[in-house]
């Protein structure tokens, strides 16, 4: 993972390719190398949040349904909480990353 860290409305975040992508979070330019979440013992790419959870139940996590603007997930045996925007849409490579951090040997991200 390379690129810069961007400080913004009290928010740190790494900007993968800091050329190709505007401070709002925004996509520039025409040679853009898009990123997509794999489910590895599939290999199925995940294209909605509605197969996103189906693997995510398979593991173990559970949903949770405290705020109304994410999508929240939670694992029992561990402290790990992974939150998403609620509009699939807005799912970044960020929000991609920390899905593999916490299910090393289920996920993986893949430049397409």
């Amino acid at each position: 993972m390379s690129g810069v860290w961007v400080f913004k409305n009290g928010v740190v975040r790494l900007v993968e390719n800091p050329g190709a992508e505007s401070m709002d979070g925004s996509r520039q330019g025409p040679n853009i190398r898009r990123k997509v979440l794999v489910h590895t013992p599939s290999n199925e790419v995940i294209t909605s949040y509605a197969v996103l959870e189906r693997k995510l139940s398979s593991l173990g996590w559970e949903r949770y349904y405290d705020d109304p603007d994410l999508l929240q997930f939670h694992k029992r045996s561990t402290v790990h909480l992974i939150s998403l925007p609620k509009d699939f849409s807005k799912f970044k490579s960020m929000h991609m990353y920390d899905i593999v951090v916490k299910n090393r040997n289920a996920f993986e991200v893949r430049d397409i």
